[in-house]
Parts: C-alpha cells; structure tokens; sequence
C-alpha cells in the first residue's frame, strides 16, 4: 500500500514533473537513450517501481530486453555503442556525485556524440529520472503494479 496517495500529493507537484518529463521526451534526444537512462539510474536508486516501469515502456517500444537486464553490467557487454556508453557513464557519474571526481573527461566523451544543449538536456533527464525515483521511493507505491496506459511508445508522448 502506498504511503503518499494521488490524493496526498499536493496540487501542482505531479503536473510539475510531467511538464519536464515532457520537455525531455520532445527535446530530440534519442526516447530509445533517455530509457536506457530512465533504467540504469532506476536501477542505482533501487527504485523497484521505476524499473519496473521503464522495463515495460521500453520493450512495449521496441526495445530489446536483454540490453535493458544488461544495464548493469552494461561495461561488459556488447550491445551497447560507443554512444550509449558514454551517456551510461556520464549517468552513473551524475547519480553516485562522488565529490572528489570530476566530470570534464566526461563531458569531453559525451561531446564526440552530442551538442553542448544536447548534453545540457542529458543532464535535466538524469536529474529528472533522480527526482522521480525519490519521489517513488517516498510515496511507495507497488512495485510491478505499472501497466503501459496506451498503444503509444514514450516516444510519442
């Protein structure tokens, strides 16, 4: 059972994130990437509902699941390009925020592949994905309950 409800949540709060969420979706950033990030950082926040989420939402799309149950382990695999390598670096790094490392090397990896406001938009979606799993966490809703809502990917939304 949940210990934050709909009815709970203050007026305003949900609409907030979902304005975000949908600045993300309509930035121009590869959906198929912001899901491996939704994923991986879910998975490091321990955020059972979020992965189980984003899990659903991404094979629901297309996507493949044995590179979603990968993700761990995603330095070991093969499945991964150079790209998405260099995104999953850059959010594990924004998502662990060890104060003695820095992330220039980072932003000189990301900036073989992506735009300077490209990356500025990768780094609101792992903030993002960090803010949805606290809240998720705190409120506590059902793990595995998540149900696609519609025929359409994340993509489209």
């Amino acid at each position: 059972m949940a210990r934050i409800t709909q009815q709970d949540i203050p007026e305003g709060l949900m609409e907030t994130m979902t304005n975000v969420q949908a600045f993300i979706y309509k930035s121009g950033i590869d959906p198929k990437l912001v899901k491996l990030i939704q994923m991986r950082v879910s998975q490091i926040n321990s955020c059972a509902y979020c992965i189980d989420m984003h899990y659903k939402e991404a094979t629901h799309a297309g996507e493949d699941p044995i590179r979603l149950l990968s993700l761990s382990a995603w330095r070991d695999a093969t499945c991964y390009t150079l790209k998405e390598q260099a995104v999953l670096a850059f959010a594990e790094q924004l998502t662990h925020m060890p104060a003695e490392t820095h992330t220039a090397h980072l932003h000189d990896d990301l900036l073989n592949f992506f735009s300077k406001a490209e990356i500025a938009v990768l780094t609101l979606t792992i903030a993002q994905i960090n803010s949805w799993n606290r809240l998720v966490r705190s409120f506590g809703p059902e793990a595995g309950s998540y149900q696609v809502k519609d025929k359409r990917t994340f993509a489209t939304r």
